[in-house]
């Protein structure tokens, strides 16, 4: 096992370990139960030992679990200290995620925004999934993200919650590419395109939930960024309004289809909140986002298939 895995592991069974219930331990660290338990079998595998008794009704840590508790501790807050004083020495990078779905201009837009405003500090953007954002925020691998809501993770802070009104994106000689605002019912016996399931586990159940509730049950689902089988024909997917050849975009009745986003971060510094506050004002030009409850602006064409 790689050093910095056995970190996360351990970070894993320090949370297990104070929950002592899997269940609740997975809510707390914004991640399914059953990788949870994989890793900290791994971790068992990894050492040689068993750290929780499991039953039924309880869990319960073992002599071996209550011995590693206080050195996982030790050696967490020990891996956070070379942490920040890593980030005191290289203080002119700032790591964050972003949704691999969103627009290189808006990418773009980001980090030209932030030049501005800290110019001394250097943006490295990483393409993740929210699921992994989660993730990378509690280990350190990343300072700050743009996460897609609903989220759960106790540890994070949240900046502003922004959203995003979706329309139906449709291949331009598609039966329902005409008109103007379809009801979600009008898309029976489509096939669906989604961000996976794996890494936006909140919106993907949150989206079909809102779709059933609307009278449309997707033929099928997919997961994935691109828009290649939407510009086929063979799938509809939601998103902002978009104008490119092959496509086309219809409004949605009553906009029922609405996502979410915010910055996230584990530990305030200026550089972070200064980057939240620069993606606030960059997601709302350039992608078209709002404030939670707010009439959204109108927008300019931009590229399919993403968040721009």
């Amino acid at each position: 096992m790689l050093a910095v895995d056995l970190v996360r592991h351990l970070r894993y069974f320090i949370v297990v370990a104070e929950e002592l219930h899997f269940g609740n331990a997975a809510i707390r660290l914004g991640i399914a139960q059953p990788p949870l338990s994989q890793r900290i079998k791994r971790l068992e595998q990894e050492l040689g030992v068993r750290l929780f008794d499991r039953s039924a009704r309880q869990v319960r840590l073992t002599g071996a679990g209550r011995l590693l508790l206080t050195e996982a501790r030790e050696i967490v807050i020990r891996v956070d200290r070379l942490h920040e004083l890593a980030r005191h020495g290289e203080d002119s990078v700032l790591k964050v995620g972003v949704p691999p779905d969103l627009a290189a201009a808006v990418i773009a837009a980001l980090v030209a925004g932030f030049r501005e405003t800290r110019p001394e500090v250097r943006l490295a953007p990483a393409e993740i999934w929210t699921a992994d954002q989660v993730a990378a925020l509690t280990d350190g691998t990343i300072d700050v993200g743009i996460v897609r809501h609903p989220v759960t993770a106790p540890g994070l802070h949240f900046g502003r919650l922004l959203t995003q009104s979706q329309g139906v994106l449709l291949a331009a000689d598609h039966p329902l590419a005409r008109g103007g605002e379809l009801h979600l019912a009008d898309l029976a016996g489509q096939e669906l395109l989604l961000p996976p399931r794996e890494g936006e586990p909140g919106l993907y159940a949150e989206v079909l939930v809102e779709c059933r509730r609307h009278g449309y049950v997707p033929a099928q689902v997919h997961e994935g960024a691109g828009l290649g089988l939407v510009l086929a024909g063979a799938a509809v997917a939601f998103g902002p309004r978009e104008e490119v050849p092959g496509l086309a975009w219809r409004p949605l009745l009553g906009s029922p289809i609405a996502l979410r986003f915010s910055t996230a971060w584990r530990a305030a510094t200026d550089a972070v909140t200064g980057f939240s506050a620069v993606a606030v004002r960059t997601l709302k030009e350039r992608a078209g986002m709002a404030d939670e409850g707010a009439t959204p602006a109108r927008r300019v064409s931009r590229r399919p298939g993403s968040l721009a």
